[in-house]
Formats: structure tokens, C-alpha cells, sequence
């Protein structure tokens, strides 16, 4: 793996260099969390979808679903695609721009409380996503620290120390500007080699139209009827996966900083053909495994059963052999791209909720000075460190809160945020019920359902608030008519 070391230096060295050219661009706190609002379609549609996927859907999600839907994982592919994607670009982002420039605002906290009035509202907001957007960025990482050890041999610890300090580096430095720009290459690298993992594994097995055949066959050999998901399961993956994206906070933030609303349009076609390329690739790899295994052959864990994390890796180390060494270490540096820029995204956004919505004072009250851009990178460096001791002392309540983490916040954000940019008859007392029970619903679902049925737990944790939401503000007071001339003027 040479040739994977080299990439891997070059790629690193091109992230540190952005890094220290992102910091001459950044001279205020929205330069640093939004990029001055100045970034255009291809960039902002692109940093969208990068931060939508990570290593998770090339390794476990692939493997995982590949394995235990077949085909049918393709249905998930297509659901981010025009829901979580295009469809996400073109219900929010005019509208998203438009409000958070009315109501001067930069974060999801800082949204909630403008828009409905509401004091307390974003230290609550940003305490949800400090406790649960921190330790999924710490998931990140460690699949990062194992990928490392597994291909080029950098022992666990070394490789999470590397990855924080050049993830550091760039962040810190340039913010989100240099964020954007690192997730344009690291876009057009997956992209590249999304579609070259596609077309020489479908060549294996002769071809992409007989490769599926025979993977559909194979899989209804090699998984009984009793085994195979249940629509309700399919579907819940699918909105979980897609429709959940609305709520996260790293994701919304993308629609602040776009330079001006014609770039939606755009945004939206480039983020959906993006989406579809990495979901379809990576979903169609895990379902071809069937081709190259069966039920004895696929990897195993020690106790036994599938190790759905190793599928996609054997697969690939196995096929792509010889001369077919230099597309591996591109598909590897694909994964080290998608979990980079996701990861830059979380600290980002896990840093603002601090230095943001829960900073007493941006202005040095002697000397006048803004503070906010130094504590923005004070803050990010601390949440890196912690990540990276999260990543490698696993505690069990950290665990815990990385499987609870998508269902939570996006349970908790979605209803409040949606209908806060179409509705003016939500109330404050709506917004909070609808946030509460949100999380609330996805934390009790989850201990009485299970983990393997988190899927479905998080899809009603999702749900549940839409009902809450206007049930509730249908008896309460909503806000006084100069706010809402204020948010909704030009929407």
C-alpha cells in the first residue's frame, strides 16, 4: 500500500495548505462559521453531500444492508437522494436563507429562540447538541483510527492522533470556508471514486446489468424469507436516513451560508446527482458481496456471526489486487474523504453550540474587541481533544449516546424548524413541546425497542413532533405580530 501512503501525505498536505489559506479570508465570527454567507452552488451543494456521508455508509451501512436487504438496500440510495438531497435544497434553503438573515442569526439555537421568542430556548437547543453531535463526530473518528490500522498499518492511537491534528489544523484555521473548499475536493474525490468502485467490481462479474442479476439471485439463496427485512423496516431506514437530515443541525447550516437564493436551483440538481452516485454506489458494492461470498465464506466474528463491517473491505482487498492496487488506495482515500468532511461539519457545529448560543459575551468589555473568532477555535481545538478521548476510551454512556444521537436531535429539531419557516400560528410553548418530546420519544424508544430497531424508533421519535408541534400551539399564545413581520418579510 505505497502508492495509498503517498496519496494519503499529498491529500493531507493539500488539506493544511487550505486550512492556512481559508485563514486570511476569515476576519469575523460569520467568515468563520458561515463563510461570510458568500459560497456559491457547486461549493455549498457539494459540502452538503459530503456532509451527509461518511465512512459509516461505505463500511457498515454497505455491508450491513448489502448483506441483509440485497437489492432492496437501493431503495435507501434513492430516498436520500430526493428527500434528504434535492428535495431538502429546494422546501429549505430559500427559506432557511431568507429568515436567518431577518433575524440575524447563524445556528439552529440561535434560530429557534429568535424565531419564537423563546430565552431559553437555545441553551436547551445547544445542550442537545453538545451531548449528542460531540460523540458522534467521536464515532467518526474511530472508524477513521480503525480504517488506518487495517490498511496501512499505523497502530490505532497513532492514526486518531493523526487524523485530529490535520482535521485541526484546517478547521481551526480557516473555518468554514476552508471546510467548504476541503469538501469540494473531497467531493470530487468521492465522487471519482464512488464510480470507480462501481465499474471495475460490476466488471468483475461481467458487467453492472449481469453482476445485478446474479446478486439478486445469490441473495435469495444465501438469506431465507424469515431473514429478509420487513417493509416497515425498509421504510423506516430510508426515512430515518433521508427525511431525518431535515432536523441536524450540520446539515441546515449549509443553507446559511449560500451567497443568494438563485443558487438553489443549482444547489439542489448537483446535491441530488451526488447523493445518488455515493448511495448507489455504496449500497450496490455491499449487495454485490453476495456474489463474492456466501453464508461460510463472509467474514465472521469471533463469536460467529457476520461481520458486517468487514464485508466492503475483504471485498475490496480481495478483488482489487495487482495492478488494481492504485484504484484501491483511491476507493480508500473516497472513505477518508467522506468521514473528514462529515467530521469537520460536527465540530464545527458541536463547537458553535458553546461558543455561540452559550458564550456570555463575544466583546472584551475593556477593550472593545470581538472574541467570538478566537473562542470559535479555542473551542473547536477542545472539542477535537475530547473526541479524540472519547474515540479511544470507550465509555459505555458514550456509546450509548452515539446510537441515540441521530434520532435525538433530529427528533428534537426537525418539527420546531420546519414549522417555524412555514408556520406563523406556532407558538414558544409548541417549539419547546415539540423539541422535549422529540427527544424524549427516541430515548424511550430506543431502551424498549432495542438497538437493532433504532431505525424505526428514531423515525417515530422524528415524526411524534409534527403532531405535537401544532396540537399544542393550537391552545397557546403565538408570537407577537413585529416578530413575525420581522422573520417572514420577503418569504
Amino acid at each position: 500500500m505505497q502508492i495509498g501512503v503517498v496519496f494519503l501525505i499529498v491529500f493531507l498536505a493539500v488539506m493544511t495548505g487550505i486550512g492556512i489559506w481559508g485563514m486570511k479570508k476569515t476576519k469575523n465570527l460569520g467568515d468563520f462559521f458561515l463563510g461570510g454567507r458568500s459560497l456559491g452552488p457547486w461549493v455549498s451543494a457539494v459540502a452538503y453531500g459530503t456532509s451527509y456521508f461518511s465512512a459509516v455508509i461505505f463500511i457498515g451501512f454497505a455491508g450491513t444492508q448489502g448483506w441483509q436487504f440485497g437489492l432492496n438496500a437501493l431503495w435507501i440510495a434513492l430516498g436520500n437522494a430526493i428527500i434528504g438531497a434535492g428535495a431538502a435544497w429546494l422546501v429549505l434553503a430559500r427559506r432557511t436563507r431568507r429568515m436567518t438573515q431577518n433575524l440575524d442569526t447563524m445556528t439552529m439555537p440561535e434560530f429557534l429562540q429568535e424565531r419564537y421568542d423563546a430565552k431559553h430556548l437555545k441553551p436547551v437547543a445547544a445542550s442537545i447538541i453538545f451531548f449528542f453531535l460531540l460523540p458522534y463526530s467521536a464515532s467518526v473518528f474511530k472508524g477513521l483510527g480503525h480504517l488506518f490500522e487495517a490498511v496501512f498499518g499505523i497502530p490505532y492511537d497513532i492514526a486518531l492522533l493523526v487524523m485530529i491534528a490535520f482535521t485541526g489544523v484546517y478547521l481551526i484555521l480557516g473555518g468554514y470556508f476552508a471546510i467548504a473548499v476541503t469538501d469540494f475536493i473531497q467531493g470530487i474525490i468521492m465522487f471519482a471514486g464512488a464510480a470507480v468502485m462501481i465499474f471495475v467490481i460490476s466488471g468483475k462479474g461481467g458487467g453492472l446489468v449481469e453482476m445485478t442479476r446474479k446478486a439478486a439471485e445469490a441473495y435469495n439463496v444465501h438469506i431465507s424469507v424469515e431473514q429478509r427485512p420487513t417493509i416497515l423496516t425498509i421504510a423506516s431506514l430510508v426515512f430515518m436516513t433521508s427525511f431525518g437530515t431535515w432536523g441536524l443541525p450540520q446539515m441546515t447550516q449549509k443553507f446559511y451560508a449560500i451567497k443568494n437564493e438563485q443558487v438553489i436551483s443549482k444547489a439542489a440538481i448537483v446535491t441530488t446527482v451526488f447523493a445518488l452516485m455515493i448511495g448507489v454506489a455504496a449500497y450496490l458494492t455491499g449487495a454485490f458481496s453476495h456474489v463474492f461470498f456466501d453464508p461460510a465464506t463472509v467474514p465472521k466474528t469471533a463469536s460467529g456471526g457476520v461481520a458486517y463491517d468487514l464485508i466492503v473491505p475483504a471485498l475490496l482487498t480481495g478483488q482489487l489486487t495487482g495492478n488494481l492496487q492504485i484504484l484501491l488506495a483511491l476507493i480508500l482515500l473516497l472513505v477518508l474523504s467522506a468521514s473528514m468532511s462529515t467530521l469537520s461539519s460536527l465540530v464545527l457545529v458541536s463547537s458553535s453550540s458553546v461558543a455561540i448560543d452559550l458564550y456570555p459575551s463575544r466583546v472584551d468589555t475593556k477593550t472593545g474587541k470581538d472574541r467570538s473568532v478566537a473562542m470559535m477555535r479555542f473551542l473547536s481545538a477542545i472539542f477535537i481533544v475530547i473526541s479524540y478521548f472519547i474515540s479511544r476510551f470507550q465509555i459505555s454512556i458514550i456509546v450509548y449516546l452515539m446510537s441515540l444521537s441521530w434520532g435525538v436531535v433530529s427528533g428534537a429539531f426537525a418539527a420546531p424548524y420546519i414549522f417555524g419557516l412555514y408556520s406563523k400560528r406556532v407558538t414558544k410553548a409548541g417549539a419547546y413541546a415539540g423539541l422535549f418530546a422529540g427527544a424524549a420519544t427516541m430515548i424511550v424508544l430506543f431502551f424498549v425497542l432495542g438497538s437493532s430497531r433504532s431505525p424505526l424508533a428514531a423515525s417515530v421519535a422524528i415524526l411524534v413532533p409534527f403532531i405535537v408541534v401544532p396540537a399544542v400551539s393550537a391552545f397557546t399564545q403565538p408570537p407577537g405580530r413585529e416578530l413575525l413581520d420581522r422573520a417572514f418579510e420577503g418569504v
